[in-house]
């Protein structure tokens, strides 16, 4: 009987507790089926895609670590899947489950603060909240921070009378513009919440914001609070080892050394992954105390030589020459840095870290081609948003520039030394210089030998265990194994070692046809005709002979081309006077360039004096010496030495009175140019542009002759030729205007105007003839296509003033003149975070000199001046468009805008009709475009009051999020439908709505029977029976009339007679036809439930309903 009694409670309960009701009753049940249905899927879904991105996160322990591992760009896919799910099964939740509908209200009650609070709210169901909650935060945890931030603002109005979802919901919109980048919407939240008080279930999330916020903006002393609040609230403990290390790496940032050894300390304690454990002990050598330093080295020396740490070696290096460079041992910190670079097997973004670290030890030591190796590796293995990725990519470009010229000298330097020795000293240095070679050889041998065996086993391991039942007969060795599985070019021990064979039998070639032959013209001077006619045997003859000469002459080049032979060496030195010469001539170029780049690139003025110095002093004869003295001259006068640099002014003058640099440092205007030349410059281009709106061609002319003669070199060197030439135009010297436009041309290849320049040159060489003019931006405004005359075409084209149309809202601004992908960005997020239930498209349309951004999606011009007034209240907006005329506009009016009436005209037109009007205050944009509306029921009105139109105005008792279900309620007999009534005030809540229940003199029967009550649900003329517990109701209680309001009229609902009663009752789901033997079975059901009725009050409290906390925390997700 039990097995069949709760699909009818389930069914019964279903069919009357639909998400259009707002009762008690559908209140709790949307709550349960939500909580145990669809969020429970949603919810598990959530849970794996947390626990699949926790495991699968790689945190990058070089840099500040996150708080969230979304922040990690690498890892922000994983769980994306599961994440998707957990929406989708959030919004179907809000679909099935939202209770929009405002619930009745008896009028005759006083409404208390709380009730208003109740009746003002957008959302009914009283756990829907952790629905929009889960949907948020799986669009945060996957990446999609603009989804996230918008359902979070949604939410945010949607509880804006419930303070405790509210909060929450800003702490989680906050978090979502601080991931994103957006800095100043977060503030905007983080301010608006200072201003509040913060409700204790929300406390938890905004020690999460609060923490991300100030660590994003490097505040990191007001971080460390709340991310100790953090930690605390932490339940899962590997995210807690992940907090422990960020708060080790935010205390070592501001120096407070001592709380960030204990939190590297807490990291190792909480037994983590082992990478996470590794770089703990490595971030932990960086804050040593100096008593703990010779112990910590013992200790990472023995993990170097585990087995277990062979992946990490590098890094343990790295950690000893971190603790030897605070010794300041910088000569045993870049061996151990060393040491790590060359023993290290993975090329990860650790190595980049400790090749970053020698590559600034290296530079600060001015060994510029040791630093330009490292930076080089370096580039390759660091991420382009670390914040001194841009210093070493500079860095790398400079020594890239530089390090071939101090090469070039060292090598020279090195060979004139060697050519100076005797042949004794010579034989031993180069000896010496060979065996490094060799032995420097041997090491990076050795090092790819094993490098590529640890890859060709990692890779072949998996395909020889998955092949060895087919590969039963095939050898299975590990080396033969990596070499049938790697091609030969991707294995680079083989292309190594293949190199050095070629160059050892072939000595160095380049890559060019026959490449055998050093005497590529004995074949060629026969001619191909001559060939064909030579016999067999001649052509043999010559083609042996051919190969004779080619061996020996390469045994004679053979040792010259060998770095391992002396002969490659002695081959270099330069022994003769032209051999001299010629090195000097390297020399002299090297110390130039190199001296230029230690001043210019590098402000290295010391090294940039010793090389221009060495070269005036030691390469008189140098061929640029004027451009030696010039560097040196602006060299001095950097330093303060102004005599020494007035020295090389003089030699200037007397050496080199012609050369431009003379000419340059003898202007007399040559200081303040230095000094002023570019505000001067600008000046005199904004006057002569001024000068050319308002016709003073001569000023122009003037004013391009003093740019020629002061700034040759100006920015807008190439600007004041061009409206020079313009000017010459508009005096009638067409002539002089192509000159100068010819000159433009050839001096300023690359320049805009140059383009500009060259399409007139062509349109006059096209046969087309030059006209003088002028353009002024402003005339944009007031500029129409069609000119017509007050015809009766013109009349037919007149504006509309009609304001229940649709309208547009535009930003119209001359062409580049604002940033248009800033502003359509701008403009599309607000859109998108603002309005939830409308659509606006955004339009960028090219109207010749101007172009519009077009909104559109306004049903009238109230909504699109609503629309203009908010956006204007946006600070980012207004930034971008401050130079954009905004234009409101329906789209009957749009085509005649800059066609038939000018942008001015539109002006005058819009604040005659439409400025003086008045719109309406209320928020236009809360309802969508298209509302659906529920299929009424024709034959509704004509049908009898049913029990969800007695609910819907009687039943005022509802459920909030600490509130359960009605618990106690009885039966009463209306028009044949029982309709529960709540108990009396005496044994209700204060907060439910009492209705007092008369007994029925006349028709005793009718009144509330002390049965086991059976509600019957009528729905399309049959009935549902549903089991429920309920209380005995007094009998002293009165039953009042009541009035149910259906379809706008006022419908009464009166008490039938008994027979009408007994005729509804016999009816049942089963649809059973023996009238008779249903009034005997409803006779013995009461009977029966009379008995069961009077020893209810002692079977009454393990009988209660179950209630449900709806704020249970294990639904708040916390642990993910």
């Amino acid at each position: 009987m039990l097995s069949l009694s709760l699909p009818i409670l389930m069914i019964g309960v279903t069919m009357g507790c639909s998400s259009a009701k707002n009762t008690a009753r559908s209140r709790w049940w949307q709550a349960f089926n939500t909580r145990y249905n669809v969020y429970y899927n949603g919810s598990q879904a959530y849970i794996e895609g947390s626990l699949e991105k926790e495991t699968g996160n790689k945190d990058n322990f070089t840099e500040m670590i996150p708080l969230y591992t979304v922040g990690n760009k690498a890892s922000r896919e994983l769980g994306k899947s599961n994440f998707d799910i957990a929406i989708t099964k959030a919004e179907k939740a809000i679909h099935l489950h939202s209770i929009k509908r405002k619930p009745e209200w008896n009028h005759n009650r006083t409404k208390t603060p709380r009730d208003r609070e109740w009746l003002s709210r957008r959302e009914y169901n009283p756990f829907l909240w952790k629905v929009w909650m889960l949907m948020g935060r799986s669009q945060f945890h996957e990446g999609d921070f603009d989804g996230a931030a918008s359902t979070f603002s949604y939410m945010s109005r949607l509880y804006e009378t419930q303070p405790a979802i509210r909060m929450r919901a800003q702490a989680w919109l906050a978090k979502s513009y601080i991931e994103n980048g957006y800095r100043y919407d977060a503030e905007d939240v983080i301010r608006n919440m200072q201003r509040d008080s913060i409700p204790w279930q929300a406390r938890k999330e905004w020690d999460y914001t609060l923490a991300d916020y100030y660590i994003h903006i490097a505040d990191y002393a007001k971080a460390i609070p709340y991310l100790r609040n953090v930690i605390r609230h932490e339940m899962r403990r590997r995210q807690r080892a992940r907090e422990w290390f960020l708060m080790g790496q935010i205390c070592q940032a501001i120096g407070r050394n001592d709380e960030a050894y204990k939190a590297y300390s807490k990291v190792i304690g909480l037994n983590p992954p082992y990478d996470m454990e590794v770089n703990a002990r490595v971030a932990r050598t960086e804050v040593v105390p100096d008593t703990k330093t010779d112990k910590m080295i013992g200790q990472l020396r023995r993990m170097a030589k585990s087995d277990k740490n062979k992946d990490y070696v590098g890094q343990i290096y790295y950690a000893i020459g971190n603790i030897y460079l605070a010794r300041k041992d910088t000569l045993n910190a870049i061996n151990n840095y060393e040491k790590g670079n060359t023993e290290s097997t993975n090329s990860g973004v650790e190595k980049g870290v400790l090749l970053l670290k020698l590559g600034n030890l290296y530079w600060i030591r001015e060994q510029y081609g040791d630093a330009r190796r490292c930076y080089n590796s370096a580039l390759g293995m660091l991420d382009k948003e670390r914040p001194d990725y841009e210093m070493l990519s500079e860095r790398s470009k400079v020594l890239d520039e530089l390090v071939p010229f101090t090469d070039a000298i060292h090598t020279q330097d090195s060979l004139q030394t060697l050519a100076k020795m005797d042949e004794t000293q010579r034989n031993k240095a180069i000896d010496k210089v060979i065996e490094a070679l060799k032995k420097k050889e041997k090491e990076e041998k050795h090092q790819q030998e094993e490098q590529a065996v640890a890859e060709a086993q990692q890779k072949g391991s998996n395909v020889n265990n998955a092949n060895t039942a087919s590969n039963r007969n095939i050898p299975t060795n590990s080396s033969q194994a990596g070499k049938s599985s790697t091609w030969y070019f991707y294995n680079p021990v083989a292309v190594t070692q293949g190199k050095q064979n070629f160059q050892r039998q072939w000595g160095k070639r380049e890559n060019v046809d026959n490449w055998q032959r050093i005497n590529k013209t004995v074949v060629a001077d026969f001619g191909d005709n001559s060939v064909a006619n030579l016999t067999d045997e001649q052509r043999d003859s010559i083609f042996n002979a051919q190969e004779k000469a080619d061996s020996l002459s390469k045994v004679n080049t053979e040792a010259k081309n060998d770095p391992h032979q002396r002969e490659y060496y002695l081959a270099q030195i330069p022994f003769t006077q032209e051999q001299v010469a010629a090195s000097n001539a390297i020399i002299e170029d090297g110390l130039y360039n190199s001296g230029v780049i230690f001043k210019d690139k590098l402000d290295n003025l010391t090294l940039s004096e010793k090389a221009l110095r060495r070269l005036t002093d030691n390469y008189p004869d140098y061929e640029h010496m004027d451009n030696a003295y010039y560097h040196l001259y602006l060299l001095y006068s950097r330093m303060g030495r102004s005599q020494m640099a007035q020295t090389y002014v003089a030699k200037l003058k007397e050496k080199y009175p012609n050369s431009q640099w003379t000419t340059l440092l003898s202007d007399p205007n040559y200081v303040e140019n230095a000094r002023n030349g570019v505000h001067l410059e600008d000046s005199l281009y904004a006057a002569s542009y001024d000068a050319f709106k308002a016709d003073k061609n001569d000023v122009v002319i003037d004013n391009d002759d003093i740019s020629a003669r002061r700034f040759p070199t100006g920015a807008n060197r190439d600007k004041f030729m061009f409206i020079a030439a313009l000017a010459k135009l508009n005096n009638g010297d067409s002539k002089a205007c192509l000159t100068e436009l010819d000159s433009l041309v050839a001096k300023f290849p690359t320049s805009q105007v140059s383009t500009m320049a060259g399409m007139i040159i062509n349109g006059v060489k096209a046969g087309r003839t030059l006209h003088g003019g002028k353009f002024n931006i402003g005339e944009i405004w007031s500029r129409r296509t069609e000119v017509l005359s007050d015809s009766a075409e013109m009349k037919q084209k007149q504006l509309s003033n009609e304001r229940n149309t649709q309208f547009v809202f535009m930003f119209v601004y001359p062409t580049d003149s604002v940033n248009e992908n800033k502003l359509l960005y701008q403009l599309a997020r607000y859109n998108f975070t603002s309005y939830m239930v409308r659509d606006f498209d955004i339009t960028i349309d090219n109207d010749g000199d101007v172009h519009r951004m077009r909104v559109a999606g306004f049903r009238n011009y109230d909504e699109a001046l609503q629309y203009a007034r908010q956006v204007y209240n946006q600070r980012a907006i207004v930034a971008l468009a401050q130079k954009a005329r905004p234009i409101i506009i329906s789209v009957d009016n749009l085509p005649l805008l800059g066609t038939v009436y000018s942008y001015d005209d539109y002006g005058k037109f819009y604040n005659k009709h439409f400025a003086p009007l008045k719109i309406s205050t209320f928020n236009l944009f809360t309802e969508p475009v298209e509302v659906v509306k529920e299929n009424s029921d024709k034959d509704a009105e004509t049908q009898q009051p049913t029990e969800t139109d007695v609910d819907t105005y009687l039943n005022n008792t509802f459920i909030g999020n600490d509130e359960p279900a009605p618990k106690n309620s009885s039966p009463v007999q209306i028009n044949g439908t029982d309709i529960i009534i709540d108990e009396p005030a005496s044994q209700t809540p204060a907060t439910q709505t009492v209705i007092p229940v008369q007994d029925d003199e006349t028709n005793p029967k009718t009144a509330v029977k002390p049965q086991r009550p059976t509600t019957i649900v009528p729905d399309n003329n049959t009935t549902k029976e549903v089991e429920k517990q309920e209380q005995p109701v007094k009998k002293d209680q009165s039953v009042k009339q009541a009035q149910t309001v259906k379809n706008g009229q006022n419908v009464k609902i009166e008490q039938n007679n008994k027979a009408q009663t007994a005729k509804k009752e016999q009816t049942d789901k089963k649809g059973q036809t023996d009238d008779k033997k249903g009034q005997t079975d409803q006779k013995q059901t009461n009977k029966k439930e009379q008995t069961d009725k009077k020893k209810q009050p002692a079977k009454q409290e393990p009988q209660k309903p179950v209630v449900f906390d709806f704020d249970d925390e294990y639904y708040d997700l916390d642990g993910f």
